[in-house]
């Protein structure tokens, strides 16, 4: 996806309790691209308009699933916790 697609979708598939600003969202791709997790591609978007794709790596694949049971642990146990006695 191309970084406003990012937005759009975090916000909609978050039901718009992620609304991520442009300024927030390029510098963490920019570092995630440094970092070997993300690669960037220019393109030519249905507009006609050059856009900058972005898309997870391997590594960034292997990472994202790390940081997904990380979280899914996290929750679990917070969840844990309200709903004890």
């Amino acid at each position: 996806m191309y970084g406003y697609e990012i937005l759009e979708s975090a916000a909609v598939r978050s039901a718009n309790a992620f609304e991520l600003k442009e300024g927030t969202l390029y510098p963490a791709l920019h570092q995630l691209e440094k970092k070997g997790l993300v690669r960037s591609e220019w393109r030519t978007g249905d507009n006609g308009r050059e856009r900058k794709y972005y898309s997870l790596t391997a590594k960034g694949r292997k990472a994202a699933q790390k940081y997904e049971k990380q979280w899914q642990h996290l929750t679990g146990a917070v969840n844990s916790v309200l709903r004890s006695e």
